[in-house]
């Protein structure tokens, strides 16, 4: 009996080990699209969301889009922009799989949580091309992260101040003199916008995230994870993190632009 207890907290914990920065840092985007979009609504209506939409929606899709090919999932139908349906839907992915493939069922939740990846992806390749030197800084804070090979109070600060420090960067006064890094966060605002999940993205992710749990419960039952050094975990943290710091940078930007905008209109300001 405390075998199979022991078995099953362990893999509740790798299972959040893997996945559950993803589905924090998750929750947190939808909460700030959720106020943001509702912000830029009070403020300018409608119109201020299908700005940030034309760019936003287009990569959000695209990335589902992406993913389902990947874990050889069928694309029945694809649009990128739409107007605006009664249920508020922009666009979609309407896409099929095999029920008894375990690849394409896990893959349900890498499907669902493609946005923020693809979102994040397409900020971070706009930094290479529109203020490279900020994307260096960023390249030269993950590669230095990477080092950390044990979890302390120390190493944890040295992670937070790096990406402090980055925050820095990239609004430093020198960056706002320059008109690519203008152009630069308008269109990371606008992707930043539709980075979250949809309620039917993480209907589908859920789907996807207990299979995830069933596999890594088999590799736990057969003894497989001793072969996975809990370095190698930390650096996937890490890595993961880092990615997911610009989704939440950006987001919580967009939320203030739009929060501005709200309290510009109201005339609190």
């Amino acid at each position: 009996m405390n075998f199979l207890v022991d078995l099953i907290m362990k893999t509740i914990l790798d299972t959040l080990y893997l996945t559950g920065m993803i589905i924090l840092v998750g929750f947190i985007l939808g909460f700030l699209r959720d106020q943001s979009m509702g912000n830029f609504q009070r403020s300018f209506g409608f119109k201020a969301v299908a700005v940030t939409a034309v760019i936003g929606v287009p990569i959000h899709e695209m990335s589902h889009a992406i993913f389902c090919l990947i874990f050889g999932h069928k694309i029945k139908k694809m649009v990128l922009l739409q107007k605006r349906d009664e249920n508020g839907v922009l666009g979609y992915v309407s896409h099929a799989y095999n029920p008894n493939s375990v690849y394409q069922q896990a893959g349900n939740f890498f499907i669902g949580i493609a946005p923020i990846f693809g979102g994040i992806s397409t900020i971070i390749a706009l930094m290479y091309i529109m203020i490279p030197k900020t994307y260096n800084e960023f390249i030269n804070i993950s590669l230095n992260n990477l080092n950390v090979t044990k979890i302390s109070q120390g190493a944890i600060e040295v992670i937070l101040n790096s990406y402090i420090n980055l925050i820095k960067i990239i609004f430093s006064t020198k960056n706002f003199g320059n008109p690519y890094f203008i152009l630069f966060l308008f269109l990371a605002i606008c992707i930043s916008a539709h980075i979250s999940l949809s309620t039917a993205d993480i209907k589908g992710a859920s789907k996807g995230l207990l299979i995830i749990f069933l596999l890594i419960l088999v590799v736990n039952v057969f003894g497989f994870s001793r072969f996975v050094m809990a370095e190698s975990i930390l650096k996937y943290n890490i890595v993961l993190i880092g990615f997911l710091i610009v989704s939440l940078i950006f987001s919580s930007i967009t939320y203030l632009v739009s929060l501005l905008l709200s309290l510009i209109k109201s005339n609190i300001i």
